[in-house]
């Protein structure tokens, strides 16, 4: 059953103000609709996973609460409070980090570097500081010494540990600068099983630890990630979200487009695009 409009604002009814609050967003690419009137919600502390055949918009709704991508209709609202524009329009009440599906590193500077390139480039912190800041920032995801490293030097899956590096980074001076939300978009995208399993346990640690950030929107394919990295899934497909449950709920629902994704199946409600 798809979630509607009347049903979720039932769901609404008498819960805690969202972190992030999708009403009624739309998004088309040409004749093509992406979403349509999409409702959702995500708590404080809550580990959310956007799931769905390729090409159903959830890298698109990442990327409209970023603030990378406007939408068409409907509003997107943090902690209450509607945004207007995108990122570079104003200063969202709450800080967004991304993590890309590639992980988008400066290929002609060192891991130091774009570790701390937020702080280099707008903070008044001095550069002693900024390699501490660093340095605390790689040993949490199990990269220290890796600072006079470039990217090429590195591995998929310790680039990817850095770019989870520089989104958790902050300015200790200014703590707006950060995170409370981190979006990851197919973090585990062309890593082998164990480089995954890295990956996966990271994410969970750094949402457990007091500096890393608590709340995570994550788009994934892969079974082992949605099952050991999420609290919640919604399942997106036809432009809207078909379904959502918990993990749990996965092995035990009758919802045809789960069950065939899951399964793998060429056989079932969800097209098969050749």
């Amino acid at each position: 059953m798809a979630v509607t409009t009347d049903n979720y604002q039932k769901l609404s009814q008498n819960s805690r103000t969202p972190l992030i609050e999708l009403r009624g967003v739309s998004k088309s690419f040409g004749d093509k609709a992406i979403l349509d009137r999409v409702n959702l919600k995500i708590d404080p502390e809550e580990a959310l996973v956007i799931i769905g055949p390729s090409g159903t918009g959830k890298s698109t709704i990442l990327r409209m609460i970023a603030g990378l991508m406007p939408i068409d209709k409907g509003a997107i609202y943090f902690n209450g409070r509607k945004r207007t524009g995108l990122i570079e329009d104003q200063s969202d009440p709450i800080g967004i980090s991304m993590v890309f599906q590639q992980d988008a590193l400066f290929d002609s500077l060192t891991v130091e570097q774009n570790v701390g390139f937020s702080l280099l480039q707008h903070s008044n912190l001095n550069r002693s500081k900024i390699k501490d800041l660093v340095d605390e920032k790689l040993e949490m995801v199990g990269l220290a010494g890796t600072n006079d490293s470039f990217p090429s030097q590195l591995s998929g899956g310790m680039r990817k540990r850095v770019s989870f590096a520089r989104a958790i980074m902050s300015d200790p001076d200014n703590p707006k600068s950060r995170p409370e939300i981190v979006l990851y978009d197919e973090p585990t995208a062309g890593l082998d099983p164990i480089a995954s399993t890295v990956i996966e346990d990271l994410v969970r640690d750094l949402q457990c630890t007091k500096r890393g950030c608590g709340t995570y929107i994550m788009v994934s394919h892969q079974h082992s990630t949605i099952r050991r990295t999420a609290d919640r899934v919604i399942f997106l497909y036809g432009s809207k979200i078909q379904w959502q449950g918990t993990v749990e709920e996965i092995d035990t629902t009758d919802n045809p487009l789960v069950k065939q994704f899951f399964s793998g199946s060429i056989d079932g409600p969800i097209r098969v695009i050749d």
